[in-house]
């Protein structure tokens, strides 16, 4: 089986590609890479806690690795985080050399990674790619995830849909041109419970604060703290 590193945002997306990996028999996701931003502790996106995604990675029964990325980071500061964070994967997996990830449907981004990781010896994979994205939203839910918004894109989707729960009465409620699994950037998610989990994660919800005068972000947090 080919040792595969699945990128990971702590978004439903991620999620599903890890419960996609596994159905296959000629890969083996070894380990989840997050790229959580300096300061905020937070992944650069979603912005889903730092402790939230290991909680993520613990239920899912595999090893988190971080590349992490200064605040205000421009695409060659980035490439460099990774490029060390891929370093230290390739020392403990050795044979490791394919990297995972949940992108859907934006064909340019898959051209992007390709040429990007390609330069550093690495094949990118997306199980995911092509799908109807309308059709995957009501496959995730039927089959037990479970996530909520946690940022919103303010000029797509009106901020009061921050925090809801990713379920088949928001794929009702979105507007006519938001794609059902906001791969446009509409919104992200945070994603607590699934096929891909060995046991739901008990998360709660925090405040909402709008960020750059348009994201929404909901912040989501271990029930504990």
């Amino acid at each position: 089986m080919t040792p595969v590193l699945l990128s990971w945002s702590g978004g439903k997306d991620a999620a599903w590609a890890l419960h996609a990996l596994r159905q296959r028999e000629d890969v083996q996701v070894v380990a989840l890479l997050s790229t959580p931003t300096e300061g905020h502790e937070r992944s650069s996106m979603q912005g889903v806690r730092n402790d939230v995604l290991q909680l993520q990675a613990d239920a899912a029964g595999l090893p988190l690795l971080r590349a992490w990325i200064p605040q205000a980071c421009d695409n060659a500061g980035y490439l460099q985080r990774m490029t060390q964070a891929l370093q230290t994967a390739r020392r403990r997996w050795p044979g490791l050399r394919t990297l995972a990830f949940g992108d859907l449907l934006l064909e340019d981004i898959r051209q992007w990674r390709q040429r990007q990781y390609a330069a550093l010896d690495w094949d990118c994979l997306f199980p995911l790619f092509g799908q109807d994205t309308a059709a995957l939203a009501r496959e995730m839910i039927d089959a037990g995830l479970r996530a909520q918004l946690c940022c919103v894109d303010t000029q797509a989707l009106d901020a009061s849909f921050a925090g809801r729960a990713f379920d088949h009465a928001l794929l009702r409620a979105l507007p006519t041109g938001v794609d059902a699994c906001g791969e446009n950037g509409e919104f992200h998610t945070c994603v607590s419970a699934g096929p891909m989990f060995r046991m739901p994660l008990d998360l709660r919800t925090g405040a909402t604060v709008l960020r750059e005068a348009r994201y929404a972000y909901t912040d989501f947090m271990p029930a504990q703290d």
